[in-house]
């Protein structure tokens, strides 16, 4: 991957734990590294399709001293976010913020912080068997997409889906996302449940009827064992109704357990089951 880099843009800004500094503010440096792919911009010395550096620095400034924080790890975070929300090009960048009057009463160079931030790839299994089931998986994704942390890139086709597990309830109009978000695996399960609660979902019956369903299937490559969000998904491997889905988008993406394609994983499963297009 290809960097630009910013090294010790001086902003006098008003960030502290004490009321002085926020009263009467000080220097801090700030250094960039961006992460982007540069050839077309070199292939056609062309600026619109890189990042400009001197814009950039103008646009760091003004965000660095927009508001007032406590903590410059606060600071960093927020120029990571702003940086990857507003340049479409950017997938990873780095930060790091430094502090050289730090009020600590020792002699030093300067006390600072370094953050790494990115987007990440994300997939999600999308269902909905109560009420108007198309209205609630497009509720769905248009709520994802409001986030600003959040951005769809794809969408499967929706399939008419048997209920699995509890028989005794509707079929399910089924689909999969994938998505770019800067959220942690954790957060972005918070925020699924909370779309769910928006949408109205009741937790009654396991497996049971549901206005939306929001499944975190894979998160790039990471795997993890925590009971607040296990990634993969445990039983993705297990349900036609989540790999068919995943596999109009992601074809080729590698189970990161399994090492296995998703394409060859829904094979194995079509022998068994019919799915019809919605």
């Amino acid at each position: 991957m290809d960097i630009i880099c910013v090294k010790d843009l001086e902003v006098y800004a008003y960030h502290g734990v004490n009321q002085a500094e926020k009263d009467l503010g000080q220097r801090f440096l700030v250094s960039l590294k961006i992460f982007l792919d540069l050839s077309e911009a070199g292939d056609k010395d062309d600026l619109s399709k890189t990042v400009n550096y001197g814009e950039l620095c103008l646009e760091i400034e003004k965000e660095f001293k927009k508001k007032r924080y406590n903590l410059i790890e606060k600071s960093a975070q927020e120029l990571a976010d702003f940086i990857l929300k507003k340049y479409e090009m950017v997938e990873e960048v780095f930060v790091k913020v430094k502090k050289p009057w730090a009020p600590i009463g020792k002699p030093l160079e300067w006390v600072a912080v370094e953050i790494d931030r990115q987007w990440h790839k994300v997939y999600i299994a999308i269902g909905s068997n109560v009420g108007n089931k198309a209205k609630n998986v497009q509720d769905a994704i248009y709520n994802i997409n409001c986030s600003p942390y959040n951005k769809v890139v794809k969408v499967s086709k929706l399939y008419n889906t048997k209920p699995v597990g509890y028989v005794e309830q509707e079929d399910f109009l089924n689909g999969a996302l994938e998505i770019k978000t800067l959220m942690t695996p954790k957060k972005l399960m918070k925020f699924l449940l909370d779309v769910e609660k928006k949408l109205k979902r009741e937790r009654v019956v396991k497996w049971g009827p549901r206005t939306i369903d929001l499944d975190i299937i894979l998160y790039d490559d990471v795997i993890t064992y925590e009971e607040e969000v296990i990634i993969p998904h445990p039983r993705m491997q297990e349900r036609l109704f989540v790999l068919k889905p995943l596999c109009d988008i992601a074809p080729y993406m590698v189970h990161p357990l399994l090492k296995t394609r998703i394409i060859d994983l829904t094979r194995e499963f079509e022998k068994k089951e019919v799915l019809s297009s919605d």
